[in-house]
């Protein structure tokens, strides 16, 4: 008689939200695959081609790629919002030093790496690019904390859920500023008056999700017309949704619930596909090792988890902020290398900041990609250190 094979260790593998981790990985390998094969063209095209419609008064026809960065990952971020927006209320964000602490991380996050490639790029054609280093890149370093499972406390996927969306809004408010030269502030105020309303209808006890979901549509449209990065409409809209700290499960927690696995298994992927894309060419190797490229990598490398330990300990050392459940020094510390995942924000930067120079872009892309790649080694490392540290 055959042995039986027990599954039930890869079926838990499958149903946990590490396979989507793995799924993300294998993802980006592909496409850095595809992007220096003879399949490049193809996968460039495909991404250029246009989608959806446009009258007069509306204009919804844009390039895959777009409706991908800035469509589908409102999805994701409207689910890292529902996340966030539960621990507040009940959970690890509910107090007020826990809900400060990821607020002044990402600060220091933000602050210590566009210092250190200024400070290398002072003067230089470069220095425009102050702002590429800063950004984290929520996706992908929420994938590798996922991997990690029951190696890192729960605690700490929410602070670095809650850092990455302060840090994400910090780099919009930086790019509407130093940036952009055509903001639409009729189209914000369209979106902040959608947002009041629901506010309202959530305190008037409005509980049927489709009365926060059709409205969110109109907050993205607005929003994205306006200028700013259109995925902080899934912010805004999540923030809007009823929840309670009870036991019976809230019109949040069922939204949460619905998300999960798409988010995890079809945005999340179809993302790393669309954004990880990037030819490799002559001189990007060497464009590591100049002050463009040492910005960028040190800024990622170095400057966020310094940035971020750093605040974060001094606000906890201040009595302004208190530390995640369960978790050490070692930890921030780890969780500060995975926020120097940049990736998606820090290219959107760099094509502001060198539009229309092609090499300066290419290596640009290339040192983010290898800071990347290196802080979320580097974070993945110390994080299950120390978790084998704390089992002994």
């Amino acid at each position: 008689m055959a042995k039986l094979i027990n599954l039930k260790p890869f079926k838990e593998f499958v149903q946990s939200e590490s396979l989507g981790g793995v799924i993300l990985i294998v993802c980006v390998i592909i496409s850095l695959t595809i992007a220096n094969s003879p399949l490049a063209d193809a996968l460039e095209n495909l991404l250029n081609t246009q989608l959806g419609f446009h009258t007069e008064s509306i204009h919804l026809r844009y390039p895959a790629l777009l409706w991908i960065n800035d469509g589908l990952m409102a999805v994701f971020f409207l689910l890292v919002g529902l996340e966030i927006k539960r621990e507040l209320v009940e959970g690890e964000l509910s107090s007020f030093k826990k809900a400060a602490l990821p607020i002044f991380a990402a600060v220091g996050g933000v602050l210590v790496p566009a210092m250190i490639y200024f400070l290398l790029n002072k003067g230089t054609h470069t220095a425009a690019g102050w702002g590429i280093p800063m950004a984290t890149d929520i996706a992908f370093a929420i994938a590798i904390i996922t991997m990690l499972g029951s190696k890192a406390p729960p605690s700490l996927k929410i602070f670095l859920a809650a850092l990455a969306i302060v840090d994400d809004l910090m780099a919009i408010l930086v790019i509407a500023i130093f940036y952009s030269s055509d903001l639409h502030y009729n189209y914000l105020l369209y979106a902040g008056g959608i947002f009041a309303l629901l506010l309202v209808l959530n305190r008037a006890g409005v509980k049927n999700l489709a009365v926060y979901l059709i409205p969110g549509l109109f907050i993205w449209y607005f929003v994205h017309h306006s200028g700013v990065h259109a995925t902080i409409a899934g912010v805004l809209t999540a923030f809007a949704i009823p929840t309670t700290p009870g036991a019976e499960e809230s019109p949040l927690e069922k939204l949460e619930h619905i998300l999960v696995k798409p988010v995890n298994y079809l945005v999340m992927p179809v993302f790393a596909l669309a954004n990880t894309n990037i030819t490799f060419e002559a001189g990007m190797f060497d464009g590591l090792t100049t002050t463009l490229g040492m910005g960028i990598i040190l800024g990622l490398v170095v400057g966020k988890p310094l940035g971020i330990s750093l605040l974060s300990w001094l606000t906890v050392k201040l009595g302004i902020s208190s530390m995640p459940s369960r978790a050490g020094w070692a930890h921030i510390v780890g969780v500060g290398m995975l926020g120097g995942i940049g990736f998606t924000m820090s290219v959107f930067i760099a094509l502001l900041s060198f539009p229309g120079e092609h090499l300066i872009l290419s290596e640009a892309k290339f040192s983010i990609l290898t800071g990347s790649i290196l802080s979320g080694i580097l974070g993945y490392i110390m994080l299950s250190s120390v978790s084998k540290r704390s089992a002994r």
